[in-house]
């Protein structure tokens, strides 16, 4: 990477992060504090101001992406992160679960996300790209672990409107790294393989593997959410651990299951078993559901249950944007990716704004047999899925004043020993292939492009 490539992906990485924060920090502590709120001991309203922020943030991500390619990337994320900033003090302020769901709402609706990914693009090329996206993946896979460990203490500290305040505060300051530190970029366009495109919707939401994988996130993230409604009212509870202790059961589950999907994803990708993997850890996500919703009388069989939890919650978030890479058309996977985003904002609202509501009339264990459920039916949809090839995306860039036959080099590429796929897409002067992950010529198809410059 060269030096700016490398400060804008970090840059962007950490606002990304930022992003999130504002829905992490809260998810280990929110249903605990907000019953404080006037109006907060209905916890089906509790379960909706979860919620509020993912479902301004599905209905906005897609129509976001597509605005800044209009009016500009930087524009739409000063806009959304001002919303942000805007909705973080409302909720500071809110003294009642009504003005609680108003700001989380308003948090969501700055929904930049795909702004983000967009700029990113813009700022590295073609051949960089994929180390770029890794940054932001890791970014928030980093500020998830965190915000589960630190909330509960940071909530005791200054409470949950103190969380609030601090969430406006970076992103005041992110609006600041916005204007010095990310580049604007000299050229704009349209990339396929990171923004959705309104024309090749129908194509993503009529393919029947992508249809798997959208369940998918979206049945993890509604049970995500849906546990995280009541799992900090039973640590309380049935646990007996104040909320400022919580971090003492996050910590250790959390671990375990990064230690245990770290050879469960190499052995999915290096030895082609990702189907299986895959299944394994749906079967056990399950078996924590139903375990949670049958078992679960203290708090050494919660951490067992959560320690489950994490193990599959880990190896499905890591596996499951591998797939859709693998599976999406590679000049659709910008918009197989805008899709698969918004089903899991989507998610966040149902699943605890149904957990909310179950909680309220009988208790915990419906919220458990609700994920169970949803464990199940992905369980048996995902059998019907096909097993990827072991492939991977290389972008390669056309030289901007290149004029020759599209149709032409499209088919020279795809007869490369080891490309299943080619296309060249000259509005965006970008070829994008489909290779196995070893054993393809690269070579050939470098000497291909450099006849391109």
């Amino acid at each position: 990477m060269t030096p700016l490539e490398l400060r804008a992906s970090l840059g962007l990485a950490g606002l990304y992060a930022l992003r999130m924060l504002g829905m992490f920090l809260i998810l280990p502590v929110f249903t605990v504090y907000a019953t404080h709120l006037s109006g907060g001991e209905n916890h089906a309203l509790v379960g909706l101001a979860f919620g509020a922020y993912g479902l301004t943030q599905a209905i906005l991500q897609l129509p976001f992406g597509m605005w800044s390619d209009r009016v500009g990337r930087k524009k739409v994320i000063y806009f959304g992160l001002v919303m942000f900033a805007i909705g973080s003090l409302v909720c500071a302020s809110a003294t009642s679960i009504e003005w609680m769901i108003a700001g989380r709402a308003l948090q969501g609706a700055g929904a930049i996300s795909a702004a983000i990914t967009a700029l990113l693009a813009d700022l590295t090329r073609e051949e960089n790209r994929t180390k770029a996206m890794a940054m932001i993946g890791g970014s928030i896979a980093t500020t998830f672990a965190i915000s589960l460990v630190a909330a509960p203490a940071l909530a005791e500290w200054i409470g949950l409107p103190g969380i609030f305040l601090l969430t406006a505060g970076l992103t005041i300051a992110a609006i600041i790294g916005v204007w010095k530190i990310i580049p604007t970029p000299t050229i704009s366009r349209f990339h396929s393989d990171a923004e959705a495109s309104t024309s090749r919707l129908p194509a993503v939401l009529k393919h029947p593997q992508l249809r798997r994988l959208n369940y998918g996130v979206f049945a993890l993230h509604a049970a995500q959410m849906a546990m995280f409604t009541v799992m900090p009212l039973l640590l309380a509870s049935t646990g007996h651990i104040p909320v400022d202790g919580h971090w003492k059961v996050y910590l250790p589950v959390v671990l375990i299951g990064f230690v245990f999907m770290v050879p469960a994803v190499i052995v999915a990708e290096k030895r082609n078993k990702l189907k299986r993997v895959f299944l394994l850890a749906i079967a056990l996500m399950l078996v924590a559901q139903t375990g949670m919703a049958l078992y679960m009388p203290n708090l050494l069989m919660i951490c067992f249950w959560l320690g489950l939890y994490f193990i599959a919650f880990n190896i499905l978030e890591a596996t499951q944007p591998s797939l859709i890479s693998k599976i999406a058309p590679t000049d659709a996977k910008g918009t197989a990716m805008g899709v698969y985003n918004t089903c899991q904002s989507l998610a966040m609202f149902v699943g605890s704004a149904a957990a909310g509501w179950l909680y309220q009339h009988s208790g915990a264990t419906p919220v458990f047999w609700l994920c169970a459920g949803l464990m199940a039916i992905w369980l048996i949809v995902t059998f019907g899925l096909v097993p990827p090839l072991p492939v991977k995306t290389r972008m390669f860039h056309i030289g901007e004043n290149w004029s020759g036959d599209v149709t032409q080099l499209s088919a020279k590429l795809a007869q490369i020993d080891g490309v299943k796929e080619a296309v060249v897409l000259i509005e965006e002067r970008v070829a994008l292939l489909k290779v196995l992950q070893s054993g393809w010529d690269e070579a050939r198809a470098r000497l291909l492009i450099e006849e391109t410059q």
